[in-house]
């Protein structure tokens, strides 16, 4: 019973600064502008309490990434068709952008705040290369020239969070009108590849 109330409180602390972080970053004009100390004090911790759960202002943004990023996670790992792992190549490569594309378009804030993060490229993040295994491994089973490992960045350009943000707000597009937009280039992407793979079956 005694080691009940640190769990229940660790839990409610996290919470608390998800929250805090969350609401911070939506409504800052610079993500960078938002520190270890506002998080705390908008979280009613002490900013020793996030250093210890988080390590730092780039770990306690990962965290809450990788919080937001776990449904999906789950859907493309175990879940049905067109995103689980019964689903064809061809149908899942689609599904899967337009999950990423959703995620940063309803976190973009946050999503910018961790492609800004450190000096090191946005490319190299855990997630970014779990997202590109993923499109490139399902690419390669779908008929075409052998550039699924371009193809895969190229594609995964389209959802960069500091594109969807560009496009949400200067060129003032809906989630919807993105989601289209995304859709009819994966679709001529992937078309383009099956023409070039045309002559190969014929002959």
């Amino acid at each position: 019973m005694a080691e009940r109330k640190p769990r229940k409180d660790a839990v409610r602390n996290r919470a608390a600064v998800f929250a805090a972080a969350d609401d911070l970053f939506t409504h800052c004009r610079n993500a960078d502008d938002v520190t270890m100390a506002d998080i705390a004090t908008a979280a009613g911790v002490g900013k020793a309490t996030l250093f210890r759960a988080f390590g730092d202002r780039t770990g306690l943004i990962r965290s809450l990434y990788e919080a937001r990023l776990e449904p999906i996670r789950e859907a493309v790992e175990q879940g049905p068709p067109p995103l689980g792992p019964t689903a064809s190549p061809r149908e899942r490569v689609p599904a899967v952008l337009d999950a990423v594309l959703c995620l940063k378009f309803d976190n973009r804030h946050l999503a910018l705040a961790l492609e800004s993060t450190g000096s090191d490229s946005p490319y190299r993040t855990e997630h970014y290369a779990g997202w590109h295994a993923l499109i490139r491994d399902l690419l390669r089973r779908i008929p075409g020239p052998a550039d699924s490992d371009f193809t895969a960045h190229a594609l995964l350009a389209a959802t960069r969070a500091d594109l969807v943000t560009y496009l949400a707000g200067d060129e003032g597009l809906s989630r919807e009108e993105i989601r289209d937009r995304l859709a009819s280039f994966t679709a001529a992407v992937l078309d383009a590849r099956a023409r070039q793979a045309a002559p190969a079956s014929e002959g």
